[in-house]
């Protein structure tokens, strides 16, 4: 007989582990179900604006996340979510283990990278290109690497990607560095072995057997051993769509006190529409969902 909670949080990042130290506050029987513990905070090169820690790795801080977790009675499941479905007081969540049963359901589900959509993307995906500077930079010791994005994500991996390659291409289709932090911006613009194209797009990737670089959209080829895309995220909606939840432009639109339209289910962090979205912002929709789903159990006692 499936396991029954007063409270399943799906998604393991910086809004869904908050949102679990709550649920334990409030004595409220929890189950957190994340494929990748810490979410993309774990992926992080470098974080400068995380009030605390002046200057944070990613997983450093993600680990101190979860570990938090780990030692409260909240239980976790390192799986990912197959299917939801039900209503206010029953809902079922199904892993490809087993299925669970939750009063209430919080949707943390964070976001997933843009692709370019490119015809040998996903031929040569961790064959030259990455969506995670953090996890493979170290491959490019003495070589050229490409990063396509302007950018805070791209920004910094291109800063991490320069402590390993002998050089980096910053490939942005914008005129300027404008969508990233100035402090960032200068460190790019500083950086000798950082050259910038503007006004730039990747238009096709070449190699046959490896990856051998791109062809740029001014016609130009570019003799690259790794890309690393770094163009934006979109909210991970899949399992909102199951739930019939209201959108608002990809994103679950949910109330100030984290609620949505369909009873029973909240939603924090990056999968909503939030306008501002960073760590501090997906953990304090964490609490406030927790508190929603705690003040709605207590008034249907």
């Amino acid at each position: 007989m499936a396991e029954k909670y007063d409270v399943i949080i799906i998604g393991a990042g910086p809004g869904g582990l908050t949102a679990g130290v709550y649920c334990f506050r409030y004595n409220l029987k929890t189950l957190i179900i994340g494929q990748l513990p810490g979410g993309y905070v774990g992926l992080t090169h470098k974080i400068c604006n995380f009030p605390g820690d002046q200057g944070v790795s990613g997983s450093d801080l993600a680990n101190k996340m979860i570990n938090h977790i780990k030692n409260i009675d909240v239980d976790f499941i390192q799986e990912a979510v197959k299917d939801v479905s039900g209503k206010n007081g029953n809902f079922k969540v199904k892993t490809e283990k087993k299925e669970y049963l939750g009063k209430k359901i919080i949707i943390a589900t964070g976001t997933e990278h843009k692709k370019l959509g490119l015809k040998e993307e996903e031929k040569f995906f961790g064959r030259g290109i990455s969506y995670c500077a953090t996890c493979d930079a170290g491959f490019y010791k003495e070589k050229i690497a490409g990063v396509i994005g302007g950018g805070n994500s791209a920004l910094t991996s291109a800063i991490l990607l320069s402590k390993y390659a002998k050089e980096v291409f910053l490939i942005y289709r914008g005129d300027s560095l404008s969508k990233g932090e100035p402090k960032w911006v200068e460190e790019v613009q500083n950086n000798p072995k950082i050259k910038i194209l503007f006004n730039t797009e990747v238009k096709k990737i070449k190699g046959k057997e490896k990856f051998e670089g791109v062809e740029l959209s001014n016609g130009k080829e570019l003799i690259l051993n790794g890309l690393f895309i770094e163009i934006g995220a979109i909210p991970n909606i899949k399992l909102a769509e199951r739930l019939k939840l209201e959108l608002k432009k990809l994103s679950i639109k949910v109330d100030k006190e984290k609620r949505t339209n369909v009873p029973g289910v909240y939603a924090a962090g990056d999968v909503t529409d939030t306008p501002f979205k960073q760590i501090l912002t997906a953990q304090a929709d964490g609490a406030i969902a927790a508190h929603s789903a705690y003040t709605d159990l207590e008034k249907e006692k």
